[in-house]
């Protein structure tokens, strides 16, 4: 690596598989969404609204959590970030906190779709952005996999919202 006060040039090698920890950590991420959708189905309607309200904010904090990871990776992009880096990140930001303040104010199935419309985002355009350089290559295989989780277990806690008498 050379360096000097102003610049420095880095050459790196990119695997194509995520590395084991950040796998593990990925889709450890995922299972409170998995595991509240789960509990809604099998557990006690008594603590349903908890656990419909806990899993959405977790769901929204890690879509906040994925835009600034998007935002970090485009500081080390030749030229600066791209246009569709700060897009995306700025998407998937506003979708999680959007999510975060329709839980807040009990529009459960608004907060819902929108984590749902970001977490398909991230399963359609990581791995665009890891073919076009703007990603690390392994979102390419990762993100498609790892997105499954949380938009299923999503799908499932809507329906259990939308059929509810608790959240109507």
């Amino acid at each position: 690596m050379a360096s000097n006060h102003h610049s420095r040039t880095i050459t790196a090698t990119e695997p194509a598989e995520p590395p084991p920890i950040g796998a593990v950590l990925a889709f450890a991420a995922m299972l409170p969404i998995a595991a509240g959708a789960i509990y809604l189905w099998i557990g006690g309607e008594a603590q349903s609204f908890l656990t419909v309200n806990m899993t959405l904010l977790w769901g929204a904090a890690i879509l906040t959590f994925l835009a600034g990871a998007r935002r970090g990776v485009s500081f080390r992009q030749p030229g600066g970030p791209t246009l569709s880096q700060l897009l995306t990140m700025l998407w998937v930001f506003c979708l999680g906190f959007g999510a975060i303040v329709a839980t807040v104010w009990a529009y459960t199935l608004t907060a819902t779709a929108l984590e749902i419309v970001g977490y398909l985002s991230l399963a359609v355009l990581d791995p665009i952005a890891a073919r076009n350089g703007e990603a690390p290559l392994f979102f390419a295989s990762l993100r498609p996999i790892q997105m499954t989780i949380p938009i299923v277990a999503l799908l499932a806690l809507g329906v259990y919202v939308w059929q509810s008498p608790l959240f109507g």
